[in-house]
């Protein structure tokens, strides 16, 4: 058992003050929706709630970066809990030879807080060669680890499952499941090309359905609260406070290199990418696949899945202040480009395909052209005044964008574009 003791002020921050109308109030006492000012276009991600602009690197890193943290949690994904103080991890099966040699396999539990909260199942797979600590790949899976790898091992997830997952029935993983997501997670590729791998169920944070009396959630309320407060944390940001705490754990693995941490999903989990990497800057690369509406796509864009369709659908995944918004996007104090510029000036990629025109994707190029400005301010290339590329094009900019011919969906092909993208920022060696 390897126990982490953390400090509170780590992995996401709880901002207390933030500086709105010339003047220092809290956060839960930004103004109503209702009296925020209407923009029609993207915000300018440099110009502070009380109309100042951001002309410095250090102006960033003190006001407005806590400031719009503090703005998506109020009015958008809702508020999480400071990151645990301890946590603990449990190595709890280890097979030295996988891939006939050339990796490692591992199945980790991480557990914090009361015994009663959910435990994380990290599966974590890490080449053999060459030596030394290699750069990870850390996404979450729809469908549990058991999905990615055919290993009649690896452990089956015992909390509430979609039947829409291969093998699931009554809403519980079975044996017949083993496998079937092999070819969207593709390991061994990603073991052949010097990265290591390492996944969780989302399900094991937060089951994907709108209940809020199961996953971490009953276990972060005020004592006696009834019922849930327009601010709390929904889904996406639990996700993405799990992923965290799967970033507590690489950074004490010996095998990993703690400098070299990507995170990457697909979809509703591309959304919870992005939104970990912009508020845990251990995290070194960030790429969001086709996460549409909610992640990528403005809010403001008119193509695509909108707020009031996102939030009618799944109500659980946002806050309840983000309701608000449905019929007047435009008095959003940020959109997602803001979300984007957090993580600047860590290199982001935002790939899609041609026929999920549900996500955006060209609307998503316009959020890149949006969060350019804070890259600049702080010395990277940013976009470096790239133009929409056609498709299989990759961009070699920290910005990038990619977009291929197909559908909704996270491929073999994808993975590649994805490992190409992790050489050019955080490279690795091959396996020989």
């Amino acid at each position: 058992m390897n126990c982490l003791r953390k400090s509170g002020t780590q992995g996401i921050a709880m901002v207390v003050a933030l500086a709105v109308a010339g003047s220092l109030v809290r956060a839960d006492n930004f103004p109503p929706v209702s009296e925020l000012k209407p923009v029609a276009e993207l915000p300018d991600p440099l110009l502070m709630f009380d109309g100042t602009k951001v002309s410095s690197r250090d102006q960033w890193v003190a006001k407005r970066r806590p400031e719009l943290i503090g703005l998506f949690q109020h009015y958008m994904y809702g508020r999480p809990p400071a990151a645990p103080r301890t946590i603990e991890s449990t190595v709890e099966r280890v097979d030295a030879g996988y891939f006939a040699g050339k990796a490692t396999k591992k199945e980790v539990t991480i557990s914090f807080g009361p015994p009663e909260v959910p435990k994380i199942h990290l599966l974590v797979v890490v080449p053999n060669r060459p030596a030394g600590a290699k750069p990870v790949f850390l996404g979450i899976n729809f469908c549990g680890n058991h999905t990615l790898l055919d290993d009649p091992l690896i452990g089956l997830p015992t909390v509430w499952m979609p039947d829409n997952c291969a093998g699931c029935r009554d809403h519980q993983a079975t044996e017949a499941g083993r496998g079937t997501q092999k070819e969207v997670w593709a390991v061994e590729q990603t073991i052949d090309r010097g990265y290591a791998l390492a996944c969780f169920y989302c399900g094991d944070v937060d089951p994907d359905h709108n209940d809020f009396s199961d996953g971490v959630h009953p276990f972060y309320v005020a004592p006696g609260q009834q019922g849930r407060k327009p601010h709390d944390w929904g889904t996406i940001a639990a996700w993405a406070w799990g992923m965290q705490r799967a970033v507590d754990y690489l950074v004490t693995d010996p095998a990993i290199d703690k400098s070299r941490i990507a995170v990457v999903g697909h979809s509703r989990l591309g959304k919870t990418s992005l939104l970990a990497g912009a508020l845990d800057e251990r995290i070194a690369l960030i790429i969001p696949h086709q996460a549409g509406c909610g992640g990528t796509a403005p809010s403001r864009h008119k193509v695509g899945e909108q707020v009031k369709q996102i939030n009618d659908r799944f109500p659980h995944w946002f806050c309840d202040e983000f309701k608000k918004f449905n019929d007047d996007v435009e008095r959003l104090p940020f959109d997602q480009h803001c979300l984007v510029a957090l993580c600047a000036p860590r290199p982001v990629l935002l790939s899609n395909a041609e026929e999920d025109t549900w996500a955006d994707p060209e609307g998503q190029f316009r959020v890149l052209q949006g969060a350019d400005p804070v890259y600049r301010l702080l010395g990277s290339r940013g976009l470096d005044g790239q133009s929409l590329p056609g498709p299989d094009r990759l961009l070699e900019t920290p910005l990038s964008y990619y977009i291929r011919t197909g559908k909704h969906a996270m491929t073999t092909g994808d993975w590649k574009v994805f490992l190409d993208f992790a050489d050019r920022h955080i490279p690795a060696k091959p396996v020989k």
